[in-house]
């Protein structure tokens, strides 16, 4: 067997909230990352970003030449990502792993509706394409998420064990490393969407930015306490979710003013966090480090630090990593993996019954 070899591949990731992608370049082998490229984010076009949630929401009464359309328009989307990392970033792009916007994500019901069309991108961008990712494992008896793990993995490999990252993107995902080698994954908790969702609704805003909305509101403890009963959290691993699995129990912070409903959000987020940990991580860990979006609110990290005695909670960014490309620096990842015929998933980080080599590639064809 040839010796693997470094590629430059690029991550391509649609945010679960419908705004736009994010992208990065790592050089790596599949089994180690030896450099990271260039790496940014860009919003979907507001006609395009509305009709990707419509979507979303009305997925079922979408015919095949509808739903064909809509993910014509988005492989020329990220085609248009493809070349700015290629023009203005001077990236050579070898491979790249794309995980396009999910409609549906089901496990329980085996359903996962996920758009992004890798045999146009690759025709568009002649260069070989890897996605499906989800779908290889669900059909392999998997939950389809967290995908992540592998490239957690290869990033904390001289961390001392046992050492944890945990994702707080639209789902917060975590990856335990025990001290002999030993990989625990699983979505943990309410991400970002929890926060965003509810600063969208009653603020007009995105996001709680830098979380200034949720330093300046009190966390209402009888509300968290209702949040906290969520039956997920009660859910042993492994274990998945999506943007719709918290949404019912979400609605307990209304007639919240909203800076109060932001910090009980957000605090619903961190105590989820530290609540799933105490209960199934083997271990608690030395060392959290913390990615995502989630990694730039100030006041996510201080709740989460709060509620940690013995465990160091860090930002990303503390160890050199990249801590918002991280999700899409994962997929890039995941696309060499598959090209070297190497397993993404195991019975320890999806519940898959056998290691999995995850994705579909697509070759140009034009």
């Amino acid at each position: 067997m040839d010796s693997l070899r470094a590629q430059r591949a690029l991550g391509i990731v649609s945010k679960s909230s419908m705004d736009g992608v994010a992208a990065a370049v790592i050089s790596t082998d599949g089994v180690d990352v030896f450099a990271d490229g260039a790496a940014f984010e860009a919003p979907y076009e507001d006609d395009l970003r509305d009709r990707l949630r419509h979507f979303q929401k009305h997925y079922a009464e979408y015919d095949a030449v509808a739903k064909q359309t809509l993910d014509n328009e988005l492989a020329r989307f990220f085609a248009g990502i493809v070349r700015e990392m290629q023009e203005t970033y001077d990236e050579t792009i070898d491979i790249v792993g794309l995980d396009g916007p999910v409609a549906a994500h089901k496990p329980a019901e085996k359903l996962i509706v996920q758009l992004g069309n890798g045999q146009q991108l690759a025709d568009e961008i002649h260069i070989k394409t890897v996605s499906r990712f989800m779908q290889a494992d669900m059909l392999a008896g998997g939950q389809g998420a967290p995908l992540s793990a592998v490239y957690h993995q290869a990033l904390a490999g001289r961390q001392e064990k046992p050492f944890a990252i945990v994702d707080i993107g639209g789902i917060a995902s975590l990856t335990w490393l025990g001290s002999n080698g030993e990989m625990l994954a699983f979505d943990i908790a309410p991400g970002c969407n929890a926060i965003n969702d509810w600063t969208l609704k009653h603020g007009g805003q995105h996001a709680d930015y830098n979380g200034k909305l949720a330093a300046l509101g009190q966390v209402q403890t009888a509300v968290l306490s209702q949040l906290m009963r969520h039956k997920f959290l009660a859910k042993m691993p492994p274990k998945a979710a999506d943007k719709e699995t918290f949404r019912d129990k979400l609605e307990h912070l209304e007639g919240l003013s909203l800076n109060d409903g932001a910090a009980t959000a957000t605090a619903f987020v961190a105590e989820a966090i530290a609540y799933s940990m105490a209960l199934y991580v083997p271990e608690m860990p030395k060392v959290l480090a913390v990615c995502g979006n989630g990694a730039e609110n100030p006041t996510l990290l201080r709740f989460l630090r709060q509620r940690f005695e013995n465990t160091e909670v860090k930002a990303a960014s503390e160890f050199g990593w990249n801590a918002v490309a991280a999700e899409a620096q994962a997929f890039a990842f995941l696309a060499v993996r598959r090209s070297n015929f190497m397993p993404a998933t195991y019975p320890f980080t999806t519940g898959v019954l056998q290691p999995c080599i995850c994705g579909e590639i697509f070759e140009p064809q034009k």
